[in-house]
């Protein structure tokens, strides 16, 4: 069995299902799952979990997103991206970067933002996007997200590269088209790559051509990489036998109540458990027959 996190470098052109069943049919057909789609224009970071890390992969919907992205200035499509016809034009301010440096900080915080047509949300079991090519548009409720980072990196003629970190749920597309909108222009994305989902900030990322030449020689993350922003609870050889029979035990040390972490000694991860903040550890995910594979 096969069992890790592989951090999948994207590429362009294809979809991020697409690209999971491919990774699945190179590990010879194990289960898998990716943690937050990518556009089929979009490059980069995109995490599979096979086999038994399919278990943490809801704890990596939840990070921090990083991006770099380049906004041609000047026409808005109607996917926000090249994929879509072009559906409104606009003067590119005069100086493109000093406005672009005014406005900026405008975006970062917690925003509004109105999700494209052009989406996966769903509107009474129908995905919008497949609305949108039918030429329907319905009301969309603005949603908060969080931009912690955003900063420019460069500009080339009409277009603006930016680097922005932010929370689950937003959408880049909006997020230049926003831009634009307050600089009094309109704008598309022309390049998007993500850089990292959080907790896998400047890890190496695997070329999908190498794993379907190699997969055998693929570094995988081990599952509980997935699972470090919570507490360690370390238990003895029996106490370890009984949580991993789905018992509730007494861990050895002082554990706050919470979701934990749980290892046989020091090195064996057997799942996850919830500690009742008085010395009790129940368990609520199991993890069997982990790969030595994983570092």
């Amino acid at each position: 069995m096969v069992n890790g996190i592989l951090l999948l470098d994207k590429p362009q052109g294809l979809t991020s299902n697409a690209a999971v069943q491919r990774v699945r049919r190179a590990f010879a057909k194990v289960k898998a799952g990716h943690t937050g789609s990518l556009d089929p224009l979009a490059t980069g970071m995109l995490p599979v979990c096979l086999g038994e890390a399919t278990k943490v992969a809801g704890f990596l919907l939840d990070g921090d997103k990083c991006y770099e992205f380049t906004a041609r200035f000047g026409a808005r499509t109607a996917t926000g991206d090249l994929e879509g016809p072009v559906v409104e034009t606009a003067v590119v301010p005069a100086d493109l970067e000093a406005t672009l440096r005014e406005v900026v900080p405008m975006f970062t915080g917690t925003i509004q933002q109105v999700p494209p047509m052009y989406s996966a949300l769903k509107r009474d079991g129908e995905p919008l996007y497949r609305l949108a090519r039918q030429g329907i548009e319905v009301e969309r409720a603005p949603r908060t997200v969080q931009i912690r980072e955003l900063e420019l990196l460069g500009i080339a003629g009409n277009e603006a590269t930016l680097r922005v970190r932010c929370s689950k749920g937003t959408y880049v597309r909006t997020l230049a088209e926003d831009l634009a909108r307050r600089m009094g222009s309109c704008a598309h994305l022309v390049m998007l790559r993500r850089t990292a989902v959080l907790p896998f900030d400047g890890h190496a990322l695997v070329t999908l051509a190498a794993v379907e030449a190699n997969p055998t020689g693929i570094p995988l993350l081990a599952p509980d990489a997935a699972l470090l922003h919570l507490p360690a609870a370390n238990l003895p050889e029996e106490m370890a036998r009984r949580f991993a029979q789905g018992q509730i035990v007494g861990p050895p040390e002082s554990l706050p109540g919470g979701l934990a972490r749980v290892y046989r000694g020091v090195g064996v991860f057997l799942g996850i458990g919830e500690g009742d903040g008085e010395g009790r550890l129940k368990p609520v995910r199991l993890f069997n027959d982990l790969d030595a594979h994983c570092a």
